[in-house]
């Protein structure tokens, strides 16, 4: 069964792009068929897999519309591989034009039906902020990966996304759930990282992740590249990281039958 995840947070600056594009990489490096679908009009893991998104980038604005199926917009990306639904600022055209459609948000539910069993998992990156995209995102997806800083910030902007997400469920999709939340950038000997981590665990017990994704220089690094972290510099701890939460996932979702051993 194919697993649809979106990476969410309305509050920027939280590691949801790095989140998407490692974790893609990890998946695949993990024999999981990945499909990555950059939602976000910055167009950030887009390049962040080394594509160009002025010029490939189009192809999300099309598939969202359906002015060309997925199988024709999406990118193979290698080492290791995984295909891309590439985006760029066009998908800010495609707000306007969804805001004028009827069922505006079910486009991306459409069109990923179309190639959902070509994959175990879609994962999809949403814009920092609630608008028809995010909510295109969360009406096709299964679950919602929550990344986030633990610093005091942080957990306001948890509040207003999981409000979001009862809104989702109780109009929209009925079988929405949090897939989990990933605490990022994170720094042992900082003690409020590690007060707000505490809370965390305590609040949201086993949704929240064990793995934790460290402040990584070499993990900053990889985006500027093109390159994934793993492919960068696996040896480093922020690729090792992913690898570490990709395999976490994947036997959570064997354990509960949503995805099938191999």
């Amino acid at each position: 069964m194919t697993r649809i995840i979106a990476v969410a947070n309305q509050k920027g600056g939280v590691g949801k792009t790095t989140t998407c594009v490692n974790l893609a990489a990890s998946l695949a490096a993990n024999k999981q068929r990945v499909l990555l679908v950059d939602l976000d009009p910055q167009g950030n893991a887009t390049v962040g897999c080394g594509v160009d998104k002025n010029t490939e980038g189009g192809r999300g604005y099309d598939a969202l519309l359906g002015e060309r199926p997925v199988t024709e917009c999406r990118l193979r990306v290698d080492e290791p591989a995984f295909d891309l639904l590439p985006g760029n600022g066009d998908l800010t055209a495609a707000e306007v034009a969804l805001m004028e459609s009827d069922q505006r948000e079910q486009h991306l539910r459409r069109s990923l039906d179309e190639v959902a069993d070509a994959y175990d998992y879609i994962l999809i990156d949403c814009p920092p902020s609630l608008n028809i995209l995010t909510v295109n995102a969360l009406v096709a997806a299964h679950g919602v990966l929550i990344p986030i800083q633990c610093e005091y910030y942080a957990l306001e902007g948890l509040t207003a996304l999981l409000d979001t997400i009862r809104r989702i469920q109780a109009s929209a999709n009925r079988a929405l759930t949090i897939e989990g939340l990933l605490r990022t950038m994170f720094d042992p000997r900082n003690n409020l990282a590690n007060q707000v981590g505490a809370q965390l665990r305590s609040h949201f017990n086993d949704q929240v992740y064990r793995t934790l994704i460290p402040r990584n220089v070499r993990l900053a690094e990889a985006p500027s590249h093109g390159l994934p972290a793993l492919q960068y510099d696996r040896s480093s701890r922020g690729a090792l990281a992913y690898m570490a939460l990709a395999s976490e996932m994947v036997r959570r979702h064997r354990a509960t039958g949503e995805l099938a051993a191999t």
